[in-house]
């Protein structure tokens, strides 16, 4: 054999090689890959229901977190009930630092994070639907939501 045909031959074998390993990454990719309007592979559920500051950044911090780890492919709902349904209403009762009633609109408008009022504890407080954020869903019991959050297959997150 000449050595222009086995300098050849090496460099067909080589692409063949690199067009098998090619396909083979590519098949890997395909499969991890998302299309928008695909659902996530993941979903979580945070329960809200303190008015502390401290306590709701630290939910806040934690979906931060989790939209870091999985971007996209991850779905979130939040249920606020007691307390903690303040950060959904238009005009709270309690006070609400500025920064967190901010991310929470952020959270929904950035990440379609869903955010759930408690109706039993607006009831209480004596929120109706028209005092809550245009974003907020409402659902009655709010201890409902979260079951049924659960048996949607979402993690629940409580602290």
């Amino acid at each position: 054999m000449s050595k222009i045909f086995k300098s050849r031959r090496r460099f067909f074998t080589g692409l063949i090689g690199t067009g098998a390993g090619l396909a083979a990454v590519s098949k890997a990719n395909a499969e991890e890959l998302r299309f928008p309007g695909d659902d996530p592979d993941h979903f979580v559920v945070y329960q809200i229901n303190k008015a502390d500051h401290d306590y709701q950044n630290a939910i806040l911090n934690s979906m931060s977190a989790m939209i870091g780890k999985y971007g996209d492919n991850i779905q979130i709902a939040a249920v606020a009930f007691g307390p903690g349904v303040h950060l959904l209403a238009k005009e709270p009762q309690r006070e609400i630092d500025s920064l967190l009633y901010d991310r929470v609109r952020g959270f929904h408008e950035n990440n379609n994070v869903e955010w759930v009022a408690c109706g039993n504890t607006m009831d209480t407080v004596g929120y109706s639907a028209d005092d809550m954020r245009e974003f907020a869903v409402i659902e009655q019991v709010g201890a409902a939501a979260l079951m049924e959050f659960q048996e949607r297959g979402y993690a629940y997150i409580n602290w």
